[in-house]
């Protein structure tokens, strides 16, 4: 995921500008509403609808909107279906996500026209999924003790942590999500990102003209309406990824 952090942070600059907007907000409580629908209003008998209002929480959302939008959830008469695309972008870099619908027919001719607008291509199902595996991602910043973040982060279950960037990442098994960001919490270690997620297996390298592309392919499907997730294994440069860092400023 080392090719992410960057590109990780200025995602989570961006939702906060966009949430006042309103357009992260409306994904979210789109979001809030297919879990609800499928799993029940009490978070804590429904893990998906905890995963979706920890999300809300990272994007400032008012936890009043939050419960407003759970309140709502039932008497929602939009019917929205989750479907999954794959496909690959510039440089052969798989790309996976999931759109939430009213029109699965709309959503994917859209989709398929953005993957073809930046030099990629929308494939079948299957064709890439198999690279990646549904895992918990957290980005904490730097922490003075190092070991602590360690011996703290594998006791709540984390699999994996290592450094990255200006601090560090850190992967679950998703059952133990939740427990590892309850142990981060309680020690007062901010947490930059997180979420259950696909990470991939194995990444791409790519070069400059290459990275572009990617990153306005990556930058258009998360703006588009129906998206709710995406995941892709490139991997950029330290140095290439300071450049779109700068710009983005």
């Amino acid at each position: 995921m080392s090719g992410h952090s960057k590109w990780a942070g200025i995602k989570h600059k961006k939702a906060v500008i966009d949430a006042k907007k309103g357009k992260v907000f409306s994904k979210i409580i789109r979001e809030i509403t297919v879990v609800c629908k499928e799993g029940g209003t009490d978070p804590d008998k429904n893990a998906k609808l905890r995963l979706v209002m920890q999300k809300a929480k990272q994007c400032n959302m008012p936890a009043d909107n939050i419960k407003k939008a759970i309140e709502r959830s039932t008497k929602a008469a939009e019917s929205y279906e989750t479907v999954c695309y794959e496909g690959y972008g510039p440089g052969g870099v798989a790309v996976l996500l999931t759109a939430q619908t009213d029109n699965r027919n709309r959503t994917t001719q859209e989709i398929r026209k953005i993957f073809s607008h930046h030099g990629g291509n929308l494939g079948e199902v299957g064709c890439v999924g198999w690279m990646f595996k549904r895992k918990g991602y957290f980005q904490v910043g730097h922490v003075e003790d190092e070991e602590r973040l360690m011996d703290l982060a594998l006791s709540a279950g984390a699999n994996d942590i290592k450094e990255s960037g200006d601090g560090f990442e850190i992967i679950t098994a998703p059952e133990s999500f939740e427990k590892v960001l309850n142990a981060l919490k309680e020690a007062g270690i901010a947490v930059l990102d997180s979420g259950v997620m696909n990470i991939p297996q194995s990444q791409v390298l790519l070069d400059e003209r290459q990275a572009s592309a990617m990153l306005k392919l990556m930058d258009e499907l998360e703006n588009h309406d129906d998206v709710v997730e995406t995941s892709a294994n490139f991997d950029i440069p330290e140095e290439i990824m300071e450049k779109f860092a700068d710009s983005s400023e």
